[in-house]
């Protein structure tokens, strides 16, 4: 299979040209930029230098079409909503890494992006790739929209508890924190070194664009929830994102019962890795690897459940799970090209 990458220069486009390079399945055939074309990936990125030959061509889906059968979009809000609809009807495949097609209520969207939303029937066609939790609807889909960094971790973390309805929704309180690849790879005024070095900071306050995709999941299994609270985090490590989450139990459990749960849960889903009993994971366990490994714990003192969810957002949060979501739809192996070991440390 043929693939495209539109949006090609992010870190994420890097990271989904790091993957399919050893996917046996899957051929990158064109990579695509709004402002680079004619430049060479190689001189944007260096380390790819005699790995990948390819230079930056513009955004046209005719084109894209004469060379491939699967675009990926890894772009900023307001481009998917713009040209997904013109790759679908060349009659390709979209996986879009972006918000645009993830909120399905578009004055949602435009309330926390700020932006126009895309026209209502695209958002509808989408699937949200949450691929553990969304196998039927991927495969044989034509348009998934890649769930963000932020949620992928929160949603698994929390998924088993708001289907067993086993917490109080009012009392659910997520702390998430995230390396500076997140952000993306221009530089701003709380990323840069000399900011960011040494230091520790919370960053859009009741306002992250992620918390109404947080809540549109957890509604979808437990209706009772509206709101959460729900806090970002900047550390100084380039990848990584830990969610801490904190909820008031419905009834008295042990914290057997509790890993048990999460082990049937998800038993059949092969990159989530379910911590023994008092072990908690660190972002560096899934270090350039689609794995999001989870550690939970029941404080009978307190009568709350405190669930410790890791991944890279680069690879679960981004390129791996899109890949992870290309291989359900076209029904190759879950694992082909994601079967990594952790770099550590």
């Amino acid at each position: 299979m043929r693939a495209a990458i539109i949006g090609a220069t992010g870190y994420g486009g890097a990271e989904l040209i790091r993957l399919l390079h050893n996917h046996p399945e899957v051929t990158l055939s064109s990579v695509h930029s709004s402002s680079q074309q004619g430049v060479s990936i190689s001189e944007t990125y260096p380390h790819l230098n005699n790995v990948v030959d390819l230079d930056l061509e513009d955004i046209q889906a005719k084109l894209i079409k004469e060379k491939a059968e699967v675009v990926f979009l890894s772009t900023p809000p307001g481009v998917s909503n713009k040209v997904s609809e013109s790759l679908l009807l060349e009659g390709l495949k979209v996986i879009d890494l972006s918000g645009d097609l993830r909120l399905k209520d578009r004055d949602v969207y435009e309330q926390w992006y700020g932006i126009e939303a895309a026209p209502q029937q695209l958002i509808n066609n989408a699937v949200y790739g949450l691929t553990e939790w969304a196998k039927e609807e991927v495969q044989g889909a034509k348009l998934i929209s890649n769930p963000g960094c932020y949620p992928t971790a929160t949603l698994l973390g929390l998924a088993p508890l708001m289907v067993e309805k086993l917490v109080e929704p009012k009392s659910i309180i997520i702390d998430a924190k995230s390396g500076t690849s997140g952000a993306g790879r221009t530089p701003t005024a709380i990323t840069h070194y000399a900011e960011m070095n040494e230091n520790f900071k919370i960053y859009k306050v009741n306002q992250h664009k992620h918390i109404p995709e947080i809540e549109q999941g957890l509604h979808g299994w437990d209706e009772r929830v509206s709101t959460v609270t729900f806090s970002t985090h900047l550390v100084p490590m380039v990848r990584g994102i830990m969610s801490t989450i904190y909820a008031q139990a419905t009834n008295p459990m042990s914290e057997e019962q509790l890993r048990e749960l999460y082990e049937t849960m998800y038993e059949q889903s092969p990159f989530v890795r379910i911590r023994k009993n008092g072990q908690f994971p660190s972002t560096k366990e899934v270090y350039g690897t689609n794995y999001c490994d989870i550690g939970i714990t029941y404080d009978e003192r307190t009568g709350r459940i405190t669930v410790v969810s890791v991944i890279d957002n680069l690879v679960k949060g981004a390129a791996g799970q899109a890949i992870q979501n290309l291989n359900v739809m076209q029904g190759f192996d879950e694992k082909m090209g994601l079967d990594l070991v952790p770099l550590y440390p």
